[in-house]
């Protein structure tokens, strides 16, 4: 990867919807080598895909809630079952399965208090040991870019 794809990189990580025309006078190329470099990026998994980020709060979710799990199975058919289940749930962004003394976290968006305790009521469905939640009361930082000025030349 050099200097032009890392270029492209970061400018599709702030606006994915950048035509191959802009993207190439950006970073000063031609288009048809602009895009095979795209397309090479694609192949090789490095673009994992092109998405629109929403705005949550335009969309009546308000409320972000990171949830912590703790189970006392820690056998294929449970983690299984409870992959399952988040992935069924929409308001469930992200989850993680951890080091440390939780064994998940969870990231959900809802509407209000009752979208949760409705999330919550289908996140039990997976036998859960211990559950823990947290509500952001305030966003300082949120990005999607990936920094990239430590890959070498």
């Amino acid at each position: 990867m050099d200097k032009l794809d890392r270029n492209i990189l970061n400018l599709l990580q702030r606006d994915a919807g950048l035509s191959v025309g802009e993207l190439a006078e950006n970073v000063g190329i031609s288009k048809s080598a602009c895009w095979r470099r795209i397309q090479k990026l694609e192949s090789t998994g490095v673009i994992r895909e092109r998405v629109a980020l929403l705005n949550q709060e335009s969309l009546n979710l308000p409320l972000t809630v990171y949830i912590s799990v703790r189970t006392n199975q820690h056998n294929d058919k449970w983690a299984d079952e409870f992959q399952r289940v988040t992935r069924d749930i929409p308001g469930v962004l992200e989850v993680y399965r951890m080091s440390g003394d939780l064994d998940y976290l969870i990231k959900a968006v809802v509407a209000d208090m009752p979208g949760y305790d409705r999330l919550y009521k289908e996140l039990i469905k997976a036998d859960l040991y211990d559950v823990s939640s947290s509500f952001v009361m305030e966003t300082m930082k949120q990005t999607t870019c990936l920094p990239l000025d430590h890959l070498p030349e």
